[in-house]
């Protein structure tokens, strides 16, 4: 009604996934965004045209995916898991063994339209076999079991030679090119240059718009999953699973769906994940991986989906401006002058001799290089988060969007 734009008629008004105009238009803006970034004619994002930035954009997409799936079970449902990256590496070597071309290890050539969904359909069957263990364990007790299938995953992973290459050489994985069967000239090829449409496009830029295009399927059905009687019944488990029992939901059926839908999102991304990086090993899929995962739905905002596209975005893009400023700072040791330079030389170790928080030098040195410095900065901020800003950046852009609703008011 005009005039009363917050007034809600009926339900599925209410639980529109756009039900506001502002949001409708925001989401329109930010998508004409995202189409046209790999153009480079948005004033102010030109740089992210580049081939690199396209390639940091497309892994942005493919950690979302992920993290819907963690988002699903450990956001809504409260299922504690540690173990994503292991269904992480069972998508990504059922993508090699049907997708890869027949050679030395395990391949049948088959198109992308099949080994993709393959990827994430047993990753979920195998998802169902580990959802019992939730019925019978709770909170650390399943951490430390979905902790457990890693390791098991990474000795697998490693002994399975045949399949994943081995530890010293790994293997490649399919190519991100579609083709109707197994002809030798692709339909459409994502990782090569090419035209597209009558717009010339670089192979990064072709990845990132796959990638995007499958980061939105991906995030509606998250959402709508949300939406649903399951969505539902995993929040009323999450919040009080005795409660929910009582009231009819059956916990163990929706528990497991949780697991399977969680892992099937997990099995996609892997798969995306090991093609979009072309040739990788088995330790990859280890437990680096599965952090990096919760820290973005801990960062982003658990039970969020939106949180989860920022928590991406922050902890993919954290690292590049982490060591843009340490190169800045060793510039800065070494050549400036004054304040500034103060500054760089106590927190830069710029030589084997010389203290600082951040080590530069090529070697071993004093201080932290900067792997170690991310590695820091994801446990102090998961750490912050959960205790300063539990909704993460979701919260924080709660307080920024209710502050103004309520301007020039404070109360």
């Amino acid at each position: 009604m005009r005039g009363r734009p917050q007034l809600y008629t009926s339900y599925a008004a209410d639980q529109a996934l756009l039900n506001t105009g502002t949001k409708r238009l925001s989401f329109a803006l930010f998508g004409v965004v995202l189409l046209c970034l790999p153009l480079g004619f948005i004033p102010g994002f030109r740089w992210a045209a580049d081939a690199d930035w396209m390639l940091v954009l497309a892994e942005v997409a493919i950690l979302f995916i992920a993290a819907l799936g963690l988002n699903l079970l450990t956001g809504l449902a409260g299922q504690v898991s540690l173990g994503h990256a292991f269904f992480m590496g069972v998508g990504a070597y059922v993508a090699a063994i049907l997708g890869s071309p027949e050679g030395p290890l395990w391949g049948l050539g088959l198109p992308i339209w099949v080994w993709l969904p393959a990827a994430g359909l047993v990753a979920a069957a195998i998802g169902v076999l580990i959802a019992p263990t939730s019925f019978r364990v709770r909170g650390l007790y399943l951490a430390i079991v979905t902790l457990g299938l890693v390791f098991i995953g990474e000795h697998l992973f490693r002994n399975l030679d045949f399949i994943t290459g081995g530890s010293q050489s790994g293997r490649t994985f399919p190519p991100l090119e579609f083709k109707f069967w197994k002809e030798e000239t692709p339909f459409i090829d994502f990782a090569t240059d090419g035209d597209w449409f009558g717009v010339e496009l670089t192979g990064q830029a072709k990845t990132y718009y796959l990638m995007l295009g499958l980061a939105l399927i991906a995030g509606l059905v998250a959402k709508n999953i949300q939406r649903t009687r399951a969505g539902r019944a995993f929040q009323s488990i999450r919040d009080r699973d005795i409660a929910a029992e009582i009231t009819g939901v059956d916990e163990f059926r929706y528990k497991t769906i949780a697991f399977a839908l969680s892992s099937f999102f997990a099995g996609v991304a892997g798969a995306l994940f090991a093609s979009f990086v072309g040739r990788t090993i088995p330790e990859a899929f280890g437990l680096p991986l599965s952090v990096e995962v919760i820290a973005i739905v801990l960062i982003g905002g658990a039970g969020v989906v939106s949180g989860m596209g920022m928590g991406a975005a922050f902890v993919i893009v954290m690292p590049l401006i982490v060591r843009t400023i340490t190169e800045w700072l060793t510039q800065v040791a070494k050549t400036g002058e004054g304040v500034f330079q103060k500054i760089a030389d106590v927190l830069v170790s710029t030589g084997t001799f010389d203290p600082g928080l951040v080590s530069a030098s090529a070697g071993s040195g004093p201080g932290l290089n900067v792997f170690q410095l991310n590695q820091v900065l994801y446990g102090l901020l998961i750490v912050g988060f959960i205790i300063f800003e539990p909704l993460g950046l979701y919260g924080i852009w709660l307080r920024v969007r209710n502050y103004w609703k309520g301007w020039p008011f404070t109360y």
